[in-house]
């Protein structure tokens, strides 16, 4: 997860796409993640919590377009020929 944030705060958007499950990575809307990533001033991000290897909580801080936000979200992750992998935003309980 620390890994995507920093290409988030750095504009890899080629890390982005390539750290996405490749079930889903298709999906992915490569202009609307670079738009966003270079839209926004970064701020921070907090790890809330784990579940067992594949499931991360956390909060991403920022500001795009003059407007804060702090977008809490829980990911899970899956493991793909050695490395993790995004899958999913999963509802916050």
């Amino acid at each position: 997860m620390r890994s995507r944030y920093t290409a988030f705060v750095r504009g890899a958007i080629d890390y982005l796409i390539e750290t996405h499950d490749p079930m889903t990575r298709r999906s992915v809307d490569r202009a609307a993640v670079a738009a966003w990533s270079r839209e926004t001033q970064w701020r921070g991000l907090e790890i809330v919590a784990t579940e067992g290897d594949d499931i991360v909580e956390f909060i991403a801080r920022g500001v795009t377009r003059g407007r804060a936000f702090a977008q809490r979200e829980r990911s899970k992750f899956r493991r793909v020929d050695g490395a993790w992998r995004y899958v999913e935003a999963l509802a916050i309980s």
